[in-house]
């Protein structure tokens, strides 16, 4: 290693035979190049790195990751685009494959935030949008226009735990020449791949199940076409949307134990759902695989009876009751997230869905003493009777 005549001046890496077992961590906001036709040739291609807000080599070896967990078609390497968050993925799909009069239809339980933006946001920039219900292929045709030029839907709904229809979706989607965008946040690659069955486009929270510990804030997105591809990798950077090196490197870390994880949570999901269920004053728990969801013979299909770590579950009595539930069960995180190694509880009449009019809630079946419960892997032997006891005591408070 060459020393260097000032402080200021940057060393050159340490060589070695050997190699590191962990990821480096790589924060240089900027590459230096040899020679203008050398950055000419990365801009048109050339392997390599500029700025970081155009990618650099930690959120690289997290797409990567993603790509294999998802089957991502390999266009690039990665093919998948890591964002700032799971929004921004969500932003930056729309803001690179959408233009004035277009429209787009979503799914009418889409998660809160996706709700506002195409609600509020999207008709600011001349975008038209509507929403269908995603469990019934029928409803998403009839809700088709000539400029309909996206779908959007979740496999698993955001907090109702409703199954879509994908298979027709997909082929309506397919038939019509309309974009699929799958978010498979709730999913997971594990119960389903959007890519194997239509999907034009997939979409992620990593913030939630694949990073897993609550301590990054990122989102991923891939694109079955290249040049879909470049139209969302190109909004990501004009827009800023890009990650951090660092949190990039704590989401693969937390990648490596996401299998583990799932199938941690989601045995215990189906264990804890089966307690609640018997507790009185629980209306109804809401689980993939329970044989009263009412899309039970489609999910068993799709996620091969698999049901994942979410469930909602619903308290008679209102508000009064899920305050009591809350303050009942003090070791368990009241926090608007999900995915984390610890079970955490959300209200979306308080949180995600606060946006929307309590009729607007009930439609699709959010109440005052609604929860989604994120499942974590605790000890089901600590976790279960703490829950059905918090059941019990707000039952009795209502």
């Amino acid at each position: 290693m060459k020393r260097p005549d000032s402080l200021v001046r940057r060393t050159d890496w340490p060589s070695s035979t050997s190699r590191p077992v962990v990821t480096p961590l790589q924060p240089s906001v900027v590459y230096a190049s040899p020679d203008p036709d050398a950055l000419d040739a990365q801009y048109e291609g050339a392997t390599g790195y500029t700025y970081a807000r155009e990618g650099h080599p930690n959120a690289d070896v997290l797409a990567a990751k993603i790509d294999m967990l998802e089957g991502a078609p390999v266009l690039f390497e990665p093919a998948g685009i890591i964002t700032g968050s799971g929004m921004s993925a969500i932003s930056a799909t729309f803001l690179g494959l959408l233009r004035a009069g277009d429209h787009v239809l979503g799914g009418d339980q889409l998660y809160g935030r996706t709700l506002r933006l195409m609600n509020d946001d999207l008709p600011r920039l001349g975008i038209a949008t509507s929403l269908a219900d995603p469990t019934d292929a029928a409803a998403i045709e009839a809700a088709i226009r000539p400029e309909t030029r996206m779908i959007v839907v979740e496999a698993i709904s955001n907090p109702t735990i409703r199954v879509a229809d994908m298979k027709g979706i997909a082929a309506i989607a397919r038939d019509r020449g309309i974009l699929l965008v799958v978010d498979n946040t709730f999913t997971t690659p594990r119960l389903y791949q959007p890519f194997a069955h239509g999907a034009d486009i997939v979409i992620h929270s990593v913030t939630k199940l694949l990073a897993g510990h609550s301590d990054v804030t990122l989102g991923y997105v891939a694109a079955r076409d290249p040049a879909h591809r470049d139209a969302i990798m190109t909004a990501n950077v004009t827009w800023g949307l890009t990650p951090s090196p660092y949190e990039c490197w704590l989401a693969e870390r937390g990648l490596h134990s996401f299998d583990l994880r799932l199938a941690r949570a989601q045995n215990t999901a189906a264990r804890l759902g089966a307690a609640l269920a018997e507790v009185p004053g629980v209306a109804r728990v809401i689980y993939p695989t329970r044989p009263d969801h009412p899309d039970h013979n489609r999910a068993v299909a799709l996620f091969a009876g698999q049901g994942g770590n979410m469930l909602s579950f619903e308290l008679e009595g209102g508000r009064a009751a899920a305050n009591a539930f809350t303050r009942a069960a003090p070791d368990i995180a009241f926090a608007p997230t999900l995915g984390d190694v610890g079970t955490t509880l959300s209200h979306p009449a308080s949180s995600s869905h606060r946006a929307l009019t309590p009729a607007a809630r009930a439609a699709i079946g959010i109440s005052e003493g609604f929860f989604r419960v994120s499942v974590g892997i605790e000890e089901p032997d600590l976790l279960i009777p703490e829950m059905v006891n918090a059941a019990r005591i707000a039952t009795e408070a209502s």
